[in-house]
């Protein structure tokens, strides 16, 4: 199964989604988007930049919010531009839907809004690709409405991402079955192998996270059949304005990535 983005690439490749979680200033992004696309080309792994424009779900007020909205857009299409990649970022209403779309590649529906009816249609009318991440509340069978919203909108340009389900009220597991499920509806299928591993509800108001899992998340999604990977990733989480707690280091993504193409080329 293709990602529309990447119709040529090999068949026994993955796709990654990668990048930090939010643009903190105006050169992070660049520094972050260089090692990556390097990482792409050297082990021929299809790459889409992700970084939020915004961070619109944050537990506090006082929390890291973003740059300022256009500001933060533009820096996005300049890291599209300079390296000849496709860009994601998240989208929170409506009005967002017209605004990102003049900036990026791919709209990301947010888990939390993945069943928000004029969200996801204003997404879709856009004619731009559409990443949906699954709630944390659905199974994989229930975003088949997810996707007949966008569908029926008129954009068959859709992704879908897995992340998790709550387990309790402050932890996630992720059901790899998942994965089988929803490539049932012929779209691509990715796994979030960083948000999956997120601690949230802690009574800190700062969302925790387990990324020494990280490696294991990723390696099962790829053994799983996953069409794609999803990881935010910095050159010091410790220091991130925003999902620190369960980012991985940039310069682990060397090792991981390697590990993965090794998994999938066995199971080609």
């Amino acid at each position: 199964m293709k990602n529309p983005l990447f119709p040529s690439s090999r068949n026994d490749r993955f796709f990654l989604m990668a990048g930090p979680c939010v643009v903190e200033n105006e050169t992070m992004p660049f520094e972050i988007a260089e090692k990556l696309v390097g990482l792409s080309r050297q082990f021929d792994v299809p790459l889409i930049f992700k970084a939020s424009y915004k961070k619109a779900n944050r537990s506090r007020l006082d929390s890291f919010m973003g740059i300022g909205d256009e500001k933060a857009l533009r820096i996005l299409s300049e890291v599209r531009n300079l390296f000849n990649i496709p860009v994601v970022t998240d989208i929170h209403d409506v009005r967002e839907a017209e605004m990102a779309a003049e900036y990026v590649d791919v709209l990301q529906i947010p888990a939390f809004l993945c069943r928000q009816t004029e969200l996801l249609v204003a997404a879709a009318k856009t004619g731009k690709l559409v990443n949906i991440k699954k709630g944390q509340f659905l199974s994989g069978p229930a975003m088949r409405f997810a996707v007949e919203k966008i569908v029926e909108s008129g954009n068959d340009r859709v992704l879908l991402t897995e992340r998790g389900n709550s387990f309790g009220y402050g932890d996630l597991v992720v059901d790899f079955r998942n994965v089988a499920f929803m490539q049932q509806f012929g779209y691509p299928v990715i796994v979030d192998v960083t948000h999956s591993l997120q601690k949230p509800n802690q009574a800190s108001g700062v969302t925790g996270g387990q990324p020494a899992l990280i490696g294991l998340i990723a390696r099962a999604a790829i053994a799983a059949g996953a069409d794609g990977i999803f990881m935010e990733t910095h050159p010091s989480p410790e220091t991130a304005k925003s999902d620190g707690a369960n980012m991985l280091p940039l310069a682990k993504a060397p090792a991981l990535l390697e590990q993965l193409v090794k998994i999938r080329e066995a199971l080609s």
